[in-house]
């Protein structure tokens, strides 16, 4: 029993003297845990700590010097969401934060002979976008107060005249464009008093086509345009109305007069009065017919009609004889036209009696006319618009802007997403980002294996730049590309969105669209699921020995392409390829081995048929990634305003997707 006893407390005495071992080693272990702790703790409190950039923040490389390779992460950085309080009201916190929106592409390697006509312009974009970049990034509070969401301490919106009068000599100063600031509203009306000038030669290709040999054709035409604020260099404004009277040249042979839009450069079906009243059975605009009747040459009955309304008259006959008035419009004579806006449409008369009525776009509305412009074969002699409003809905850029965690972007995902979709848009095209927010770019949000970013250059207007600031930081969805914005520099962009969708979000595939661009996810996904997984692919609207144009205002130079035809490249508003094609650009961008082209699409093609040379690509065409506005059962639209964007999503939603735009 003794020899049992000690054999017992000799197990108890090691069994104590391990756990004493034990125990002094997990205090050591804990006491070093604190002390590195202690020393670490200062810079895991700077590197999360609101207004700090995340600590995977990548530096923006601007300056001049040798390039540095940036090895991919090896997942996504997940992006914090900044609070709303931090953007709303203006805070020293805010200062060196636009780093981590920016795009990581080494823009010094767009140095090169392999620019071409493209390296003068990019050099001075890039260091004129470095120092509004680096003025951007340290505003101080004062400066971002102007960012400031409306209703927050702001002052009073800005008034607009109630009405406007000038004077022929007054409009030619003005470069015959007359301001409306705060648009138009229901009941305003722009009265031109004006005379046509007399039939002129014309040789410009685009009006009248005149072979050798031939005699000169005699035009003589103006134009009354409302448009909208021009958006980048380069751009065309958008043409809210477009009323141009044709006296003379049009291809009919007759006087005519033709309505239309435009929107981004993309002209809708034109409504055209030739002399014909419309018929009975066509819908009219607050209850005005669409086009008058005026008399033709080829119209017999014109005379006739004259004479029987006149006796008509003298015996009292209650017949109602129509009577035909002459072309509104006569060379060297004065006229007077009054446009005017209804309830359901744009109502034009001349010298009192109406002769036109054209009927409101979904893509536009009357605040959007923030200018009429006169052109062509016109001597204008006063202008007059009244009953104009006071305060536009969304003078501020702000306004355009609905400040909702809705809309905000979530954290990137933890894994390499499925697909990754870069939207090119411009500083100052806060509606169209908002119009894709709140409609397609919802099912981005919902998915946990797609990620949409928009990629924005910076503009030439500080307080544009501002408020982009402001809404970058708000809803975490842009990627800044800093130099100054050009339209024949989309291309810089076009390399952003592959470097983010290799180096950030390391994508399966990445798609670019532009932010007039409605995507239907889910039919593109589709259609990608129809390649086999692991072939190379490039899908889109794709074009086939397309020649460049060397004359008129799309006209490329032999400096800037030298070739007969483009390689195969899908049209730019909406095409998707796999990611192994944005490796091989981003490998050859960090050699300073891609050629550049002011056409963006055609310089993908280039380089994806530099990468076909080694690799087979997969080249799917559908027209259903539509380039030029809207077509039944569509990938994407394009062409389509904010208001088309929200009409489409409510088709979508409703389970029977289909275009809105008037065609």
């Amino acid at each position: 029993m003794r020899r049992a006893a000690g054999a017992g407390a000799a197990a108890w005495g090691v069994g104590s003297f391990r756990r004493r071992v034990m125990e002094g080693l997990a205090a050591a272990l804990l006491l070093y845990a604190l002390v590195v702790l202690a020393l670490e703790s200062p810079l895991v409190s700077t590197s999360l700590s609101p207004g700090a950039g995340a600590a995977v923040a990548r530096k923006l490389y601007l300056s001049s010097g040798a390039a540095t390779a940036r090895s991919a992460p090896a997942r996504p950085a997940k992006e914090p969401r900044p609070a709303a309080a931090d953007v709303a009201g203006p805070s020293a916190r805010g200062r060196d934060r636009l780093s981590r929106f920016a795009t990581g592409l080494d823009l010094r390697l767009l140095d090169t002979a392999r620019s071409g006509a493209l390296r003068g312009q990019i050099a001075d974009a890039v260091a004129a976008g470095a120092r509004v970049f680096t003025e951007l990034e340290t505003l101080d509070a004062d400066a971002a107060a102007l960012a400031a969401p409306s209703g927050e301490g702001d002052a009073a919106p800005a008034r607009c005249p109630q009405s406007i009068a000038l004077s022929a000599e007054q409009l030619r100063a003005r470069g015959r464009v007359v301001e409306l600031p705060c648009g138009l509203a229901l009941g305003s009306h722009v009265t031109v008093a004006a005379t046509p000038r007399a039939p002129h030669e014309e040789r410009d290709p685009a009006i009248a086509v005149v072979r050798d040999g031939e005699v000169p054709a005699m035009v003589s035409q103006f134009m009354v345009e409302l448009q909208g604020l021009r958006a980048v260099d380069g751009e065309d404004p958008p043409r809210v109305l477009h009323f141009n009277p044709r006296l003379r040249g049009d291809w009919s042979g007759r006087p005519v007069i033709e309505q239309n839009t435009c929107y981004r450069m993309n002209w809708g079906a034109a409504q055209r009065c030739e002399g014909w009243r419309s018929r009975p059975d066509e819908e009219t605009v607050d209850g005005l017919v669409k086009c008058e009747k005026w008399i033709r040459d080829d119209d017999q009955r014109s005379e006739e009609s004259k004479t029987a309304w006149w006796l008509n008259r003298l015996i009292g006959q209650k017949k109602e004889v129509n009577f035909d008035w002459p072309y509104p419009f006569v060379e060297g004579r004065l006229f007077v036209l009054t446009l005017s806006a209804g309830l359901e449409g744009y109502h034009v008369s001349v010298d009192g009696r109406h002769v036109t009525s054209f009927p409101y776009r979904t893509g536009f509305v009357l605040e959007d006319a923030t200018g009429l412009f006169l052109n062509g074969d016109l001597d204008v002699h006063s202008v007059f618009a009244g009953s104009l409003p006071t305060t536009h809905p969304s003078f501020a850029p702000q306004n355009y802007l609905d400040f909702s965690t809705v809309w905000q972007a979530p954290p990137l995902p933890d894994e390499p997403a499925e697909i990754f979709i870069g939207i090119m848009s411009s500083a100052n095209h806060f509606a169209e980002r908002m119009g894709v927010r709140k409609t397609w770019m919802s099912s981005v949000r919902k998915s946990p294996n797609m990620v949409a970013r928009f990629f924005v250059a910076l503009h030439g207007r500080k307080e544009v730049n501002v408020e982009l600031k402001k809404e970058a930081e708000y809803f975490g969805d842009i990627v800044f590309v800093p130099f100054l914005d050009n339209y024949d520099l989309v291309v810089m962009k076009t390399l952003a969105i592959c470097e983010y969708g290799v180096n950030v979000v390391s994508a399966k595939y990445v798609m670019k669209c532009d932010d007039d661009t409605f995507v239907r996810l889910d039919s593109v996904v589709a259609e990608i699921k129809k390649v086999p997984s692991g072939r190379s692919l490039y899908i889109g609207s794709m074009n086939i020995q397309h020649k460049p144009l060397r004359h008129g205002k799309w006209a490329v130079t032999y400096e800037e392409w030298p070739e007969e035809v483009y390689p195969a490249y899908a049209n730019g508003p909406g095409y998707v390829l796999s990611s192994d094609i944005a490796h091989f650009i981003m490998s050859e961008f960090m050699k300073q081995g891609l050629t550049l082209f002011k056409m963006e699409d055609v310089s993908m093609g280039l380089w994806v048929q530099q990468f076909n040379r080694t690799i087979p690509v997969e080249y799917i065409h559908s027209a259903k990634f539509c380039p030029y506005g809207c077509i039944d059962d569509y990938y994407t639209a394009h062409y389509q305003s904010p208001r088309l964007m929200l009409c489409m999503w409510e088709k979508l939603l409703e389970g029977r997707p289909g275009c809105c735009n008037v065609r």
